[in-house]
């Protein structure tokens, strides 16, 4: 069994850095971790967009304090 962490480790105004860590269940310490970046682009012009405000509300609970 494994666990998976989540956060957000920056939030932009047209980008969110999701940041994952990997753990054996129960275990204090990752055994792996990673990031993604997703870009909020317009689907005609793909260029950058701000993010939906009610997106950048759900994502504002998930940054670290």
């Amino acid at each position: 069994m494994i666990e998976i962490g989540l956060r957000v480790g920056k939030l932009g105004n047209s980008s969110v850095r999701y940041e994952l860590a990997i753990f054996k269940q129960g275990e204090p310490f990752a055994s792996a971790a990673g990031y993604f970046v997703h870009v909020f682009v317009d689907r005609e012009t793909q260029k950058p967009v701000p993010m939906p405000t009610a997106i950048r509300a759900a994502l504002e609970r998930l940054v670290p304090s």
